[in-house]
């Protein structure tokens, strides 16, 4: 037996059968028939679900972190695990690689979208990068090999993928426009884009579309963001016409002191029943995905099934509990490659880490500035509370290097080893800030530290990220991995929406005299209360 959590609130045992080293687990009848909303309380915005055979994948926006467009994996749809991403780097410039001054921070993947092609067996992804181009990538398994094939002199902003029934792939995309192209027989070009819709000015702004099929009529699913969604409807094929209804407005979410559920998609399960995977902005932590049914009306729009009139915090459960890998939990980084849990602050220099029984960090970037480090690796935070500790061998630093873990964010603060003169310090850094522009207005000041010697030092950071003001992180440190000495004060964390990702914990090591010292981080341990 192992102990499985479902991040609903509810710990179960559950049975797992040993396959070839991994688990396959058994599938089971849900206990108490309810989930709880979030059913994922990590940062996952824009999200778009689909269902592939009785397989569940989401996927969701990562702005400048690299790789870039997750995907999660389910079998029950409130159990997720990570699978991998869709776009493996971020080479679309030398701003997504902290190089030359130059940064993206708030740019690269914004709303995009997954699906799957029958007739070939294959994953599609489409984004629009930098509102220029639309690149579309394939692969034939998610946690497989994506490659890039095309580059659509078209920007599908927000974009929604349909493969039809006929097999022709069309997309819906656009921000108060809404239009629909259609992709050639490959899925790699464009042959028609058509203006199919254009938002009333009573609604305000639409955008975030998914594109599905349900009988013999087409919906593009909208949202006015931060507080609506709206469904178009044509009876008439792809390109419309589409009349618009509202599905909701200023309703109450399932998260405390968080927003309105919105925008997200659709999924059909194979017992014919609907699903909408919405996210929440919960901010500081970020948007967060919340699950609740759909029906249909006769006529054939849908609903949003509602509890006491919000957003359920509780819903039976739509499928069979299926456990999967946890999203958080303990890593010492064995075998030779990161885990799909991890993305890099912009994209990494390749040369200056290393994966074998241990994470290995040469230092890749001279500056005084974290924001401005390469190869910053980044792990999402755990809602509503949780707790990273680091076990760092700092042994191989170098006079000037800088080493530690942040809650990374456009205002952060972090906990880290400095080299100077021959000493080590572990010190706590705060009041590091972006501008609205995201250039760097303060790199920040120490503001507590202690002598430390030897060669290993554990760092921790507890973050409540619970929707609201004052919300803190606390800082760290052990000598032995046992007893824990906080460091500095609490840092109150920046719950504006501006800068769209939530707090991240990073892990660093950048140098500010000269390159060649280096860390290994022998164990990333992310607990819950």
């Amino acid at each position: 037996m192992v102990q499985y959590d479902d991040w609903g609130g509810n710990n179960q045992q559950w049975s797992l059968v040993r396959v070839g080293g991994g688990t396959n687990p058994t599938t089971t009848t849900p206990p108490g028939g309810q989930y709880t909303n979030p059913v994922v309380w990590q940062d996952f915005a824009d999200v778009e679900v689909i269902r592939v055979g009785e397989v569940y994948y989401l996927t969701a926006s990562t702005m400048h972190y690299s790789p870039g467009a997750p995907v999660l994996r389910s079998y029950d749809l409130v159990n997720w695990e990570f699978a991998g991403h869709s776009v493996p780097s971020l080479d679309f410039g030398t701003k997504y690689d902290l190089t030359s001054g130059q940064r993206a921070y708030v740019n690269g993947i914004w709303a995009s979208t997954l699906q799957y092609r029958p007739s070939n067996r294959t994953y599609y992804w489409a984004g629009c990068i930098d509102f220029n181009d639309t690149y579309i990538y394939t692969a034939s398994s998610v946690d497989g090999t994506w490659s890039r094939h095309a580059q659509i002199d078209n920007c599908y902003y927000d974009a929604g993928m349909l493969i039809d029934d006929d097999d022709t792939m069309y997309v819906a995309y656009g921000n108060g426009a809404i239009s629909v192209a259609q992709l050639s027989a490959d899925g790699r070009s464009q042959v028609r884009s058509q203006q199919v819709f254009q938002t009333p000015s009573s609604i305000g702004t639409l955008e975030g579309a998914r594109f599905y099929k349900r009988g013999g009529s087409y919906y593009i699913w909208l949202t006015r963001p931060a507080n609506g969604q709206y469904v178009l409807k044509s009876d008439s094929g792809p390109f419309g016409p589409y009349t618009v209804r509202q599905v909701l407005l200023d309703l109450p979410g399932p998260i405390s002191g968080g927003g309105v559920p919105h925008q997200g998609g659709l999924v059909q399960l194979p017992n014919g029943s609907w699903h909408y995977m919405a996210f929440v902005d919960a901010y500081p932590g970020g948007r967060v995905p919340a699950l609740a049914p759909i029906t249909w009306t006769a006529d054939g729009w849908p609903t949003v099934q509602t509890v006491n009139g919000r957003w359920g915090v509780n819903y039976p459960h739509p499928l069979p509990i299926r456990p999967v890998k946890p999203l958080v939990g303990s890593d010492t980084f064995a075998g030779t490659v990161l885990g799909p849990q991890y993305e890099w602050n912009h994209d990494p220099d390749t040369s200056k880490y290393s994966v074998d029984n241990g994470l290995r960090l040469s230092t890749a970037t001279v500056t005084t500035d974290l924001y401005a480090a390469r190869n910053t690796l980044t792990h999402r935070i755990q809602g509503p509370t949780s707790t990273a500790t680091v076990e760092l061998d700092h042994s191989g630093m170098r006079d000037g290097d800088r080493s530690g873990l942040a809650m990374l964010r456009q205002s952060s603060a972090w906990i880290g080893v400095r080299r100077d003169n021959g000493q080590t310090r572990v010190v706590m850094t705060t009041g590091l800030a972006m501008d609205s522009g995201w250039r760097t207005t303060s790199t920040g000041t120490e503001a507590a530290s202690a002598a430390v010697g030897g060669g290993r030092i554990w760092l921790r950071v507890n973050a409540d990220i619970q929707p609201g003001a004052n919300r803190v992180a606390r800082f760290s440190y052990s000598t032995d991995g046992s007893v824990f000495t906080p460091l500095g004060p609490s840092f109150t964390l920046n719950n504006t929406w501006q800068f769209f990702m939530g707090y991240r914990f990073g892990v660093f090591n950048y140098a500010t005299q000269s390159l060649g010292g280096a860390v290994t981080v022998r164990r990333l341990d992310i607990t819950r209360p």
